[in-house]
């Protein structure tokens, strides 16, 4: 060993120190006592509070493959910011994912489409010129009208009269009638009813480009289809200061619709914010999720872009979350202040992510491995920092109780092929009505899990299923998710047809060989 003497402008330039790939435990800890525990660092085994504090915006993304933990990491943010901020939450729950979690938590769900209205021409607080051009923008992101000019021109024009019809003043906020009492807001049939009417009236030059303007509107008055186009059964005031609250859109018949409810209760939500004004409250007063709306998240002209670029002037907390990272708008990933990536195994959602993001190929191929409930968080700063804002927690410990299922096997006659799969149970529930099973086919399954200790022969589950009019290539396709090979699955649908048949023989040779 040789000692040889160097001065510290040498030592520098050799950089034998270099600091994790983690922020310094001061940002990471610093807000504990107002900041939402997520979990412990990988390197240092730090303790990561996120607040918005020092990011430039309380907005994040959430992106996940199936079963990596993204809702449950959800359901941990929300019941946190709850105990820790006294916040609200609402969550526009697209595929009815949320609602069962909900009610046992002591929540509150509001069903579109299952004796709840919207009505799309409610103001929500806003000037009706405001509110016209919203609904113009939101046909824009939904359909082609834009790529029409004269029957967007005339759609709007008719949603003006409306208003004027019904006594409103176009550029006030203020909307009372002459004994003081508030105006009740037309809907889309006096819209649908003013074309018509100009219809009849055989002057218009272009009757094409008026007949097509109200065929498009006529879709959403059709008695049994008016879900935005009757007066609203939902108070605004009552969804965002309710503590949590669930706005189911299973009840809506296609994704349109859902995308025209989501997109509306997200416009009413944001402006009622921006009206009650900035607060001094540590947090944030309310937390918005839109999970899975990829038709309104990766559109560029979508209020959701809109929310994220301006950052805090909306005074929420939006969370936006997807398996799929490309459904959400590049934009979205380049503003939100904090993004949490879990387990991502393409390649093209990564390149994604990291042609968004710039992080770092040792970080890429740390995503990659993720197990389940492990995360990347990507910081925003709103000031110039020297180090990574890009770091891994190595396990997000969260707050939901476990309540798993077990799905059975016992095998077939000498053939050891037994096993015992757990799926949470509000997992389970939300992947029956994906199969497009109703409320009470649901309950009926479930209760079978609940009246034998959580637990149902994987056979008496896919009679069940079949019962219920779930498809075999359905039923084959989710217990491979699950991990099942083909082998079993040949079994356990030898031992579904014989029950079917009602017979009692015992198939030996109907097994895959290796």
């Amino acid at each position: 060993m040789k000692i040889q003497e160097s001065n510290n402008m040498e030592l520098a330039r050799r950089n034998i120190l270099h600091h994790p790939p983690e922020p310094p435990p001061e940002f990471l800890m610093e807000s504990a006592s107002e900041g939402i525990y997520i979990g412990r660092t990988d390197v240092l085994n730090t303790p990561f509070f996120w607040t918005p504090k020092y990011v430039t915006n309380p907005h994040i993304a959430i992106v996940g493959i199936s079963g990596s933990g993204k809702s449950y990491f959800i359901k941990t943010l929300l019941i946190r910011a709850s105990f820790v901020w006294d916040a609200n939450a609402v969550i526009i729950d697209w595929a009815g994912e949320y609602k069962d979690w909900v009610l046992e938590t002591g929540g509150k769900v509001v069903s579109l489409g299952k004796g709840n209205y919207l009505n799309l021409l409610d103001l929500g607080g806003m000037r009706p010129y405001d509110r016209i051009k919203q609904v113009m923008s939101t046909l824009e992101v939904l359909s082609d009208i834009g790529q029409y000019p004269e029957q967007k021109r005339l759609t709007e024009q008719a949603i003006e009269e409306a208003y004027v019809r019904a006594k409103f003043k176009l550029d006030s906020r203020d909307q009372r009638d002459e004994l003081g009492n508030p105006l009740e807001p037309p809907t889309l049939k006096d819209v649908v009813k003013i074309l018509e009417e100009q219809r009849q009236m055989g002057t218009y030059e272009y009757p094409s480009e008026l007949n097509n303007a109200i065929y498009r509107l006529q879709k959403m008055t059709r008695e049994g289809e008016d879900y935005f186009a009757q007066r609203s059964t939902i108070s605004l005031d009552d969804i965002i200061h309710s503590g949590l609250v669930d706005m189911d859109l299973t009840g809506l018949p296609d994704e349109e619709t859902r995308a025209l409810g989501a997109l509306t209760l997200l416009q009413f939500i944001k402006e009622k914010m921006r009206l009650e004004g900035a607060q001094d409250v540590k947090g944030v007063k309310l937390i918005t999720v839109l999970d899975e709306a990829w038709k309104i998240a990766g559109a560029e002209n979508s209020d959701v872009v809109m929310i994220v670029r301006e950052g805090r002037k909306y005074n929420f907390s939006l969370i936006v979350a997807s398996q799929n990272p490309t459904d959400i708008s590049q934009s979205i990933f380049s503003n939100v202040g904090t993004t949490f990536m879990l387990k991502t195994k393409f390649e093209s959602y990564l390149d994604y992510l990291q042609g968004s993001l710039r992080f770092t190929d040792y970080l890429r191929s740390k995503i990659m491995q993720f197990g389940v409930g492990q995360t990347a968080v990507n910081m925003a700063f709103y000031v110039p920092l020297q180090f990574s804002q890009t770091f891994v927690i190595k396990h997000i410990e969260g707050e939901e109780p476990v309540k798993d299922y077990f799905i059975t096997f016992k095998g077939v006659e000498g053939v050891p092929m037994a096993f015992s799969i757990s799926i949470k149970k509000n997992d389970f529930r939300a992947r029956l009505r994906r199969f497009g099973l109703s409320d009470e086919h649901v309950e009926a399954i479930t209760s079978k899990f609940e009246k034998n200790s959580r637990r149902l022969n994987v056979v008496d589950l896919a009679l069940g299923l079949e019962r219920y009019g779930v498809e075999r290539r359905t039923i084959v396709d989710f217990l491979k998710e699950m991990g099942v090979d083909d082998a079993t699955i040949i079994n356990i649908f030898t031992k579904v047809d014989f029950k079917k048949s009602g017979s009692s023989g015992k198939p030996t040779r109907l097994f895959l060989k290796k």
